[in-house]
């Protein structure tokens, strides 16, 4: 469908860079995230990204694929992605409700996935995605001194401006 209608994939950078006033979107952009890092991210939905010369943004909880958990990617298909221009963004560690945790533990959740993407694909990841989409003022806060440059949330919603650059909403399909 959105090849067929003459949309193009860009990236939460692109989106950035645009409402800085940088750089222009295509007529119709359309950003494509895929959230947890599961499997058939790689399976299914890398090939199909492929085939039409799409890209997309994979928010990946780290935890499992450290633990080498065989419904997660491993550190070698999420490399293979990066690689051929897929964006790889942290979703936490442990995908826990982050707003009932202490800022220490939020931090670690935060900061260790971003890190070890980092240590995997050789640059530092710049969003976030909220497990769940669960957050509150304070995980807002950690996310920002992280120097993160946004957040996205599964809360519905079309405009993207920089004053919602910790709560970007998204269109959810399923």
């Amino acid at each position: 469908h959105l090849a067929e209608n003459g949309y193009e994939t860009v990236d939460l950078y692109d989106l950035s860079l645009a409402i800085a006033g940088k750089t222009e979107l295509p007529a119709k952009p359309v950003i494509i995230t895929l959230d947890d890092g599961y499997r058939d991210n790689y399976e299914n939905a890398f090939p199909i990204l492929q085939e039409f010369d799409f890209s997309a943004t994979f928010f990946i909880v780290t935890q499992p694929i450290d633990d080498g958990n065989e419904t997660y990617m491993s550190w070698e298909m999420v490399e293979e992605m990066a690689g051929a221009g897929m964006r790889i963004e942290p979703h936490s560690k442990t995908h826990p409700d982050l707003t009932v945790k202490e800022k220490e533990h939020i931090i670690f959740e935060i900061l260790g996935s971003q890190e070890t993407i980092a240590a995997h694909i050789g640059q530092t990841p710049r969003y976030f995605c909220y497990p769940g989409g669960r957050y509150d003022e304070e995980t807002i806060e950690v996310v920002s001194d992280l120097d993160f440059w946004g957040a996205i949330t599964t809360e519905g919603g079309e405009w993207h401006g920089f004053d919602q650059r910790f709560e970007i909403p998204r269109l959810r399909m399923r």
